[in-house]
């Protein structure tokens, strides 16, 4: 009796065991591709360490979420990077060599006479205070390099001195690589002042404001974005916003001289500051070639404000360029991969030694069918029915003699000649 009341139990299991290891071998009443990395909850339930795993599968989803939110955050960042203001100190001074008194004839195979004008510079830090007299610091990588300031970079010389070619221009859009500096050399005795002209390359551009735009916001040059943020801060420091019409701002004696207008719709603000902004003046500079005294001649000191990349851009573009590489990351999934196979192909064995265990008369009968059910398959006999084909009523029904006829009527086409088929030929 015991016996029999653990039979329903031990015949759920079988076919439990049999379909694991029949899906093991390809066969599977449902199909369903699971996730490489996911483990099946019947694989689960055998091994119970395997809850730590699910466990890091869940916060590896998490942390690839937060990457992918952090890396779209980022993008957008580096689409209008963030800009430092910081001041640009540009340094003028000549050089000479082979300077021999005038009143000393020159000896003979004596090298020429010659002089080189450098024009340098270098981002200041915050709060730092450097002595003009002092040497040229060294240029911070951190910062973009001294020419990539300019657009243009025009240097005169005396035509009286040099009528071949006084106008040294160099353009950014020509230039290869930016450069740490500029240096003219040449051959000559007599000093000079040569003319030094330097068109800035603002990025983001920058205009010169009008006489009374200046006068409102107390900046002389600077973007049109920062421009109309200023003009929002005056008009809200100010209180002109029309309180009925927020879309309306009015205007005060000291706008009504940039705008002519007692009041104005905000929409209209971008459009109306457009005649007041202009490129910004080059600056022009002057400095004196001098052929005497000792070493270089540092003539004069120049401070520029200009618009640095913010520090953390390129880490930020850094980290980017790596969360892109997966190599990795890849590497580590295609051992899990690998793994999760071999966990599989483990279960399918113990399902058929377990199966087996229990009982082996039935789990290969089973396991026979099973072959024989896919031997049918291949060979394309599936729908028939072998068992009813052995009884003789099977051959009674009426399209049999339709079919015996078609059959005997096919035979002589397979090139085998009857008996009848010899004799109608001699």
């Amino acid at each position: 009796m015991a016996h029999k009341q653990r039979q329903p139990n031990t015949q759920t299991t079988l076919s439990i065991l049999i379909e694991i290891f029949l899906a093991g071998m390809g066969r599977s009443t449902h199909p369903r591709k699971l996730p490489e990395k996911q483990l099946p909850d019947r694989v689960a339930a055998l091994l119970p360490e395997s809850a730590l795993y699910t466990q890091l599968l869940e916060f590896e989803a998490r942390v690839d979420a937060a990457l992918h939110r952090k890396k779209v955050d980022i993008q957008e960042a580096l689409k209008t990077p963030p800009a430092l203001q910081r001041t640009l100190r540009i340094y003028v001074f000549n050089t000479f060599a082979n300077q021999a008194p005038r009143t000393i004839p020159p000896p003979k195979n004596a090298e020429p006479p010659t002089w080189s004008l450098k024009i340098i510079g270098r981002v200041l830090e915050d709060g730092a205070e450097l002595d003009p007299a002092s040497v040229v610091p060294k240029h911070n990588p951190v910062y973009p390099k001294f020419s990539s300031f300019f657009k243009r970079v025009t240097i005169a010389l005396d035509p009286s001195l040099y009528p071949e070619n006084p106008l040294i221009i160099w353009e950014n859009a020509r230039s290869a690589a930016p450069q740490e500096g500029f240096e003219v050399k040449r051959k000559g005795d007599k000093e000079f002042s040569a003319n030094i002209r330097l068109e800035m390359n603002y990025n983001p551009e920058k205009f010169k404001l009008s006489q009374p735009l200046m006068e409102v916001l107390g900046v002389e040059v600077d973007t049109r974005a920062r421009v109309i943020a200023a003009l929002w801060q005056y008009i809200k420091a100010k209180k002109l916003q029309n309180p009925t019409d927020p879309s309306f701002f009015m205007c005060d004696p000291q706008l009504k001289k940039v705008f002519g207008e007692d009041k104005l719709r905000f929409a209209m603000l971008s459009q109306k500051i457009s005649q007041h902004l202009s490129p910004p003046p080059p600056i022009n500079l002057e400095h004196k070639i001098k052929l005497s005294g000792n070493g270089a001649h540092a003539s004069a000191c120049y401070d520029v404000l200009v618009d640095v990349p913010f520090p953390l851009q390129k880490e930020m573009s850094a980290f980017l360029a790596n969360t892109e590489k997966h190599k990795d990351i890849e590497a580590c999934d295609e051992v899990i991969s690998a793994s999760i196979k071999k966990i599989h192909e483990h279960r399918r064995r113990r399902a058929f030694f377990l199966g087996f265990s229990q009982s082996p008369v039935e789990f290969i009968n089973a396991l026979i069918a099973s072959q024989s059910k896919d031997l049918k398959l291949v060979a394309g006999e599936a729908n028939r029915n072998i068992e009813r084909e052995r009884r003789a009523d099977f051959y009674n029904q009426p399209w049999v003699e339709d079919a015996v006829i078609r059959y005997l009527n096919r035979k002589p086409a397979s090139g085998n000649e009857g008996p009848g088929g010899g004799a109608g030929g001699s």
